[in-house]
């Protein structure tokens, strides 16, 4: 599915290849240079971190994900478990108050076969649904329309989770 706005794709996704042999992953290295805005990281805790999906489903969606590289969520120690879903209630609060949805989809892909494209880094996925969100683009011409800007998103949830 192509994104109308988002000519960079193939750079993600050269970028994004879990190349666990070949150095650090996606999110290890977005949690080590520590440039928060720069990388979409809206918030951080003791364990984890919310970072806004660069090429999201729908405008809000972000993912938690805990500080240690690990594939899967039983391999998180009991702390590291409430930091993260912690951070799952507070990003869910914030997309409510920012974009008052109808509803979410919440999901952990573990492993490739499950989708996940970071498979040796588990995270959270938190996409905000509307009704209607889902209309004739995607099936008639293969296309997501994204109606918000990342600098966008990026400021109303860094705001919102500011309160949290």
């Amino acid at each position: 599915m192509e994104n109308l706005w988002a000519p960079w794709r193939s750079t993600y996704i050269q970028n994004t290849t879990n190349k666990s042999n070949e150095g650090e992953c996606l999110f290890c290295r977005l949690h080590n240079e520590h440039q928060d805005e720069k990388n979409l990281i809206v918030k951080r805790s003791k364990f984890s971190f919310v970072v806004l999906n660069a090429f999201p489903y729908n405008a809000g969606h972000v993912m938690v994900v805990p500080y240690r590289h690990v594939p899967s969520i039983e391999v998180l120690s009991d702390d590291e478990m409430i930091d993260v879903f912690h951070l799952v209630k507070a990003s869910i609060e914030a997309i409510r108050k920012a974009y008052n949805p109808q509803g979410f989809n919440v999901g952990i892909n573990i492993g490739r076969v499950a989708g996940a494209g970071v498979e040796n880094h588990v995270h959270i996925h938190i996409v905000p649904r509307w009704n209607g969100d889902a209309n004739f683009m995607p099936v008639i011409s293969n296309t997501k329309v994204i109606s918000e800007a990342l600098v966008d998103t990026y400021s109303k949830l860094y705001e919102k989770l500011k309160e949290e």
